[in-house]
């Protein structure tokens, strides 16, 4: 049983930043893809970014790249997700993903979810 627990939301006007954190236990060597999703009020979860085991492969969705990035510290088990140039439309309850796998260029997620961090960027 893998556990995750994203952190770091908060508030922030468009324009600024914000590092979110997911800290994972259990389930030891944790080896496998991690990824973050996110969902916005009345809309379905959404892909975001996606990183391999080692950081050797990421994926983005064509919505954040450039302005998000994703790293892993696989010593600490936690992966990041740095959001520069947010825009109201990155608004979200922002999850992260252990497990899942990269496929061409989807990711396919796994069944451990965190509880989930809010990100709002007012305008």
């Amino acid at each position: 049983q893998v556990q995750l627990v994203e952190s770091g939301g908060g508030h922030v006007q468009a324009g600024g930043s914000l590092r979110l954190s997911c800290a994972a236990s259990g389930g030891t060597p944790l080896r496998y893809t991690m990824a973050w999703f996110r969902q916005a009020p009345e809309k379905e979860r959404e892909f975001v970014a996606a990183i391999t085991w080692g950081g050797g492969q990421t994926l983005f969705s064509d919505s954040v790249k450039g302005r998000f990035t994703i790293s892993r510290d696989d010593a600490k088990n936690t992966m990041y997700l740095q959001m520069n140039s947010l825009r109201p439309e990155d608004t979200a309850v922002y999850y992260c993903n252990y497990g899942g796998s990269v496929i061409g260029s989807t990711y396919r997620p796994y069944i451990y979810w965190g509880q989930g961090t809010q990100v709002t960027v007012s305008s």
